[in-house]
């Protein structure tokens, strides 16, 4: 079940986003499923395929690789995209250990998205243009430093993409991207690769 999609590039209110934010505390989600706030609404996604969650845990081994102290991978984590009143729960986000620790005990409030060192995104066939459009507009708005896009579904064919140095309006101004079966060098403070020819389930688009 997912709610419909309007392009809105401005914030909810405070009160409607306090009054969002207390209902996605509340909800009774299924069991892997996530619920996200975007639009001005709270949308289900719904537990992705198996190949996903295969190219989800290869991502997140080779990324600790080279993961410095004080820095944790987190595949369940809220993050609030302050300047677009928005919530997404990435695939896998890269978050400092302390403001984990942080956090409120009684309250399952997400972290601030300006706070990731990284966000990783893999599509599904149902949410990949939301993840291209979006949240790659929503991730550089929120001045996230890295965003990771692994597309089975581009129509040039299965393509992984990183984005770095993100602008005010939006954008990223450094893309990289390779085909399937290519390596990803991330930079510092990884400095790993990401092989993606041992990525399952290369998809056609």
């Amino acid at each position: 079940m997912t709610a419909a999609f309007v392009e809105n590039s401005h914030a909810p209110s405070a009160r409607a986003w306090d009054y969002l934010l207390q209902t996605w505390r509340e909800l009774d989600v299924p069991e892997g499923w996530r619920a996200e706030i975007d639009e001005g609404q709270i949308v289900l996604v719904p537990p992705p395929h198996a190949h996903h969650n295969g190219i989800a845990e290869m991502v997140q081994r080779r990324l600790y690789r080279g993961l410095p102290d004080g820095l944790g991978i987190y595949q369940t984590l809220g993050v609030h995209v302050a300047p677009l009143g928005k919530l997404y729960v990435p695939d896998l986000v890269v978050m400092p250990t302390e403001l984990i620790a942080a956090a409120d005990p009684e309250t399952s409030d997400p972290l601030d998205a300006a706070e990731a060192l990284l966000v990783v995104e893999i599509t599904s066939r149902g949410n990949a243009r939301e993840d291209r459009t979006k949240k790659y507009r929503a991730y550089a708005r929120a001045g996230v430093p890295m965003y990771l896009l692994i597309d089975r579904f581009d129509t040039r064919g299965a393509m992984c993409t990183l984005f770095t140095e993100p602008n005010d309006d939006g954008t990223f101004k450094h893309v990289d991207a390779v085909p399937f079966g290519k390596q990803l060098t991330l930079p510092a403070p990884f400095d790993v690769s990401i092989p993606t020819d041992e990525f399952p389930g290369r998809a056609a688009p």
